[in-house]
């Protein structure tokens, strides 16, 4: 074979390479940034929350190679693919597809508040993906969280799609995640984001879960307790043998109010 034989096949191979690479899945719903070494776990962060709530728990817990998700819209990151339309079904396709795309050997998920719904989402609707699952501090209806249901906050819902309703209740996300991190979110897609969460109802989804789910749920009123386990108990009768940890003395930023209960939680549900 000759020279130009040997730089024709060189160039049809590099031609033939460069598409495939050029197709590699990159998500416009969210960032990811990939730090540590071991088995996969992808971290969900809640409502207008980033990737930095979940930092302190992968530092402390080493040993995994942790997705650390952000949402695109929250915490000072760009819109892009939220930009418009639904949020939450719509990203919990693309975590699933970006699991399949990196070739993730069914990693463990964890997820807070919203990052709760969109595990579920992704276990309940591509079971094959996810090896393990926890839900932290949410109901499969979101609409729980306020003593409602999906029925009952429809209306309300409806009033938050409007974009003075949006831009209202963006400002009222303070009271579930950390001022500074609340006010750099962009009000649109934090409202049609509170706007899925409230019509969201996956109960009927639970028994499609085929992974081990572990809910951990926060107690701040020792009054409470009883009264609370009851709650998440019943909201979750249809899943397969759910296991239930709850923390005592927190709010619902757990991993903020909690921290090393939190984690010694993860560390077992990892290692389980």
């Amino acid at each position: 074979m000759n020279r130009r034989t040997l730089l024709l096949a060189g160039l049809a191979l590099a031609l033939v390479g460069a598409p495939a690479a050029a197709q590699r899945f990159q998500p416009t719903r969210f960032s990811v940034e990939v730090v540590g070494r071991g088995p996969d776990v992808i971290l969900i962060p809640g409502l207008t929350s980033g990737r930095d709530v979940w930092r302190g728990t992968a530092q402390a817990l080493p040993g995994y190679r942790y997705h650390l998700i952000q949402v695109s819209g929250f915490a000072g990151e760009p819109a892009r693919g939220n930009g418009a339309g639904p949020v939450v079904a719509p990203i919990a396709e693309e975590i699933a597809r970006y699991i399949a795309d990196r070739h993730l050997a069914r990693p463990a998920i964890i997820g807070h508040s919203m990052g709760g719904t969109l595990a579920m989402m992704i276990a309940a609707r591509h079971p094959e993906l996810v090896g393990k699952l926890m839900v932290v501090d949410m109901y499969p209806q979101p609409a729980g969280l306020f003593g409602g249901t999906a029925q009952s906050m429809s209306p309300i819902a409806n009033i938050i799609a409007s974009p003075g309703g949006r831009r209202l209740f963006a400002n009222l996300m303070s009271a579930f995640s950390p001022p500074e991190i609340a006010t750099r979110s962009d009000p649109d897609v934090v409202g049609r984001a509170v706007h899925d969460l409230a019509v969201t109802d996956l109960t009927a989804e639970l028994p499609r879960i085929r992974a081990p789910m572990t809910v951990v749920y926060a107690a701040s009123d020792p009054q409470a307790r009883a009264a609370l386990d009851r709650s998440f108990q019943r909201a979750y009768a249809a899943a397969h043998h759910p296991s239930f940890v709850r923390i005592d003395g927190s709010g619902h930023m757990v991993m903020l109010d909690q921290p090393l209960r939190l984690r010694a939680a993860i560390a077992a549900f990892l290692r389980g």
